[in-house]
């Protein structure tokens, strides 16, 4: 499937082919790495981290619209992405495995994936410890490449040992696992 939309004055045209491998790591809360490796945004480097990516607003600004984001899930789910079968668009969120707020690309389909809702390492838990790997990169404590390293080859190794480990993320760990267990 092809397709082609102008967004932000560029036009983006999208490629998908062939079947995506199914549920491996799923259960972890991880994303196939053949499928989707993580991809990075060239505009984001370590020098220009605080007039980019460390700036308010800067992930709304560049995240793909809907209409872009949800052909790719509907896609990638009826190719067998998901997680035992279960292609209800409810239970993903269209994520990106760089995040943007650390310098991920807004639309290759490198970086996009249907992440499971409503599973232990799930969608909340990772949108949480993007915030405290942004937080820790914006205040010079973590690099940007290692930041975008942790999330491209095992966030939830990254999660345990960047925000798991404090007191008071556990306590918040423990409510957003919490949130993210209850179905829609």
């Amino acid at each position: 499937m092809r397709w082609g939309r102008i967004w932000a004055g560029v036009v983006l045209t999208v490629s998908i082919s062939g079947t995506v491998a199914g549920a491996a790591g799923r259960d972890a809360g991880l994303p196939n790495p053949v499928t989707t490796p993580g991809a990075l945004n060239a505009k984001v480097t370590q020098g220009n981290v605080l007039s980019t990516i460390c700036v308010d607003g800067y992930s709304k600004s560049i995240r793909p619209p809907f209409w872009y984001t949800e052909p790719i899930k509907i896609h990638q789910l009826d190719s067998g992405y998901n997680l035992h079968g279960d292609t209800r668009l409810s239970h993903y969120e269209e994520d990106h495995l760089i995040p943007l707020e650390l310098g991920g690309s807004p639309t290759s389909v490198k970086n996009l994936w249907p992440q499971p809702r409503y599973i232990v390492w799930g969608a909340a838990r990772k949108d949480a410890f993007e915030n405290r790997m942004h937080e820790l990169v914006c205040s010079g404590v973590v690099s940007l490449a290692l930041a975008q390293r942790l999330f491209a080859t095992n966030w939830i190794a990254g999660y345990q040992r960047y925000y798991a480990s404090s007191p008071r993320m556990r306590s918040l760990a423990i409510a957003t696992t919490c949130i993210s267990s209850v179905p829609a």
